[in-house]
């Protein structure tokens, strides 16, 4: 620990020498404002023409992020408002967006709706153009995502990311990438881009494997009696034709395997995960402009459970298959200058089965299948300094339950209706500095286990039953969403920006106890949950060599429970009370790139009961990121790339007796041609 101080210490020492001498030769270029495809409006605006507050983070940023844990999450780790904590490499990101857990912020690829828990697990980070990470109320041009594992359906109440992929290849380029890391980590990767003509396309491979370790707490429920391994393949492709310069159509297909153990000779698992998008884009003249979308997702996860601790012997084989086909088709109109119309349709299909097999017999535990569709539309005008919008949409959703925990359950179907509407203002006092503000509403619907529970009503309070009673008159959660901000460019390269939000969550569900003789619970809505919080960042882009940011965001959360005492006045789990960061990216001489992180967490909790809950946080971690290319010309360069992740080797607690391993890194060797 003593001799990586010093080497921090010295790295930190060298970079800012070289800082200054740079600065001394270099003059200060003003960091312009790019067009962005602004989540909100699925349209190319600057961001003074957006109510919104959009954080694009470039291609060129995302390789310059370590992802310790393989998950593109981690890539908007230190954006205000963002909590991203993944529990492992083989586990999904339990964190929370804007105040709210992790179901209340929706993710989307190219604009299509992905799973906010696997997908960023299992994407890769090398065909990504930019990140966009919308802040603020997004559930009228963008639907909730109809998955039903981990924490059920996933809505944009408090924001949306939007990953978006490659689409023009200016010239051909490859890449080759070779690593190695902590815990016999081996990782490969061959990539390629070009065109002909107007045709463009990527194609690539990964491969990684590892020898990993143990990331339970101590005497935690994983016990871990060999360090668990795993191996993660990935291929994937996209192909875009350009009919013109504004007409494309393209197709990218992604698939994940993912297979390993847990640290037990009857603990193994593998997954697969899938997805295609289809993306159609046309001009219908030039005020009038077409997109259609289509998509499909599979995810199918296995995994196997033992006897322990009574032995190590197989119990059963279990496994949870999803198929997700999304749709969407927008017309964007342009009027009045700058203003547009935006009104659409977009619907999806899922069917969700859980299983699990015993002495070779396959027994069904969940089966269900839901269908969406909303229409939207959305006014935004332009007019002088002004921005105005508006939007509204109407949602339909139905359930349909042919199993629950492996019974019929008494209700076989289920169907809500909302109204949903977003609005927002904007003025720019002047080209530098602008304030903005947002309202919007959306809503969350039970899951299937709380409509048809696993019980029938007649079983209340007999004698051996077991489980949880239906509910088939609970209503979804209403939420509502407000933001108030500004954007304020002190200089063309210094950025400040403050904004404040609150939510309000109606309806909150949850698990009431019926009875403790027999063990009967029901799903309820009980109250309501708020959160009020505070963004407030710098970023200073003082030279095309060197710039630096700062951000922190202060959250305060409550959740009213009129059924359980011990559950009122508590706090929403995952949502951290603030996070701190401070990194920076400096290009030195020698082609040498350094980019440093620092990220300061404090309190949380696992959940709402006062009695049971536990506290987490309170810890920094410091990341650090060097890379140096020693050979280039125009052809070709290669390129030396070192990971340090936690280098202070804290290993903070995390919910579920889960643990970060500490300090580890790896060392990548990239040829580029």
């Amino acid at each position: 620990m003593k001799n990586l101080r010093i080497i921090f210490l010295c790295i930190f020492s060298l970079i800012f020498y070289s800082i200054v001498k740079a600065e001394e030769k270099s003059s200060v270029s003003s960091y312009e404002l790019k067009e962005i495809v602004v989540t909100e409006s699925k349209y190319p605006q600057t961001s003074q023409e957006i109510t919104h507050k959009v954080d694009a983070v470039e291609k060129e940023e995302i390789k310059q992020i370590n992802l310790p844990n393989r998950n593109l999450a981690e890539a908007i780790k230190y954006l205000p408002g963002n909590f991203v904590n993944p529990l492992s490499r083989n586990d999904a990101n339990w964190g929370s967006y804007g105040g709210l857990g992790p179901k209340y912020n929706s993710w989307l690829l190219d604009g299509l709706p992905i799973d906010s828990f696997v997908d960023p697990m299992s994407l890769d980070f090398i065909y990504l153009d930019r990140i966009e990470v919308h802040r603020g109320p997004a559930s009228v041009l963008y639907p909730n995502y109809m998955t039903m594992d981990f924490a059920g359906n996933e809505i944009p109440l408090a924001g949306t990311t939007n990953l978006i992929l490659k689409d023009k290849i200016e010239k051909p380029f490859t890449n080759i990438s070779l690593g190695y890391g902590s815990w016999e980590t081996i990782n490969a990767r061959i990539y390629h881009e070009g065109n002909a003509g107007p045709f463009n396309f990527f194609i690539g491979a990964n491969y990684e494997q590892s020898d990993y370790t143990n990331y339970g707490t101590k005497d935690s429920w994983l016990s871990m009696i060999d360090d668990p391994e795993y191996k993660k393949i990935k291929a994937y492709f996209k192909t875009t034709y350009f009919f013109t310069r504004d007409t494309k159509l393209s197709m990218f297909a992604h698939h994940t395997k993912h297979d390993g153990d847990t640290g037990r000779p009857h603990r193994g698992y593998d997954h697969q995960y899938d997805i295609i998008n289809l993306n159609f884009v046309v001009p219908l003249n030039n005020d009038l402009d077409l997109q259609v979308k289509g998509g499909y997702r599979y995810y199918h996860r296995s995994w196997e459970e033992d006897n322990y601790p009574a032995n190590l012997s197989l119990r059963e084989e279990a496994g949870v298959k999803q198929n997700i086909y999304p749709f969407d088709i927008v017309l964007h109109f342009k009027h009045w200058g700058k203003s547009l119309l935006t009104f659409g349709f977009d619907t999806q299909y899922s069917t969700y089965k859980t299983y699990a097999k015993i002495g070779g017999v396959k027994n069904i535990g969940n089966d269900v299948k839901a269908k969406n569709f909303g229409f939207y539309v959305q006014e935004k005008i332009v007019y002088n300094k002004w921005v105005f919008r508006l939007g509204a949409r109407y949602n339909y959703t139905k359930h349909s339950y042919d199993l629950i925990s492996g019974v019929k359950p008494s209700v076989d179907e289920k169907s809500w209706e909302k109204v949903l509407w977003s609005s927002g203002i904007r003025y720019n006092i002047t080209d530098k500095i602008g304030i903005y503000a947002n309202a919007g509403s959306s809503f969350l619907v039970p899951s299937a286990k709380s409509v048809g529970g696993t019980l029938r009503p007649e079983d209340r309070g007999v004698p051996g039953r077991h489980g949880q009673l239906p509910n088939p008159g609970i209503k979804p959660e209403k939420g509502l969403s407000f933001d108030l901000g500004t954007d304020i460019w002190l200089t063309n390269n210094l950025n400040l920006g403050f904004r404040g939000f609150y939510h309000i969550v109606k309806d909150t569900v949850v698990t009431n106890v019926v009875s403790t003789n027999p063990s009967q619970s029901q799903d309820i809505n009980a109250g309501k949950s708020y959160t009020r919080g505070l963004e407030f960042e710098v970023n200073h882009f003082i030279s095309e060599k060197f710039k630096w940011f700062v951000n922190f965001t202060y959250t305060d959360t409550k959740v009213n429970n009129r059924i359980d005492i011990n559950q009122d006045n508590s706090d929403i789990p995952f949502v951290p009370e603030f996070i701190t960061n401070i990194g920076f990216n400096a290009k030195l001489p020698y082609y040498f790139t350094v980019s440093f992180y620092i990220q300061y967490v404090g309190k949380y909790y696992d959940t709402t009961d006062k009695l049971s809950r536990r506290d987490f946080g309170d810890y920094a971690t410091v990341n650090l990121n060097m890379q140096k290319i020693f050979y280039k010309n125009e052809k070709y360069y290669s390129n030396l790339i070192f990971e340090l992740n936690n280098i202070f080797d804290k290993k903070y607690e995390m919910p579920w007796q889960f643990q970060d391993p500490g300090f580890n890194a790896m060392v990548r060797m990239e040829f580029n041609f």
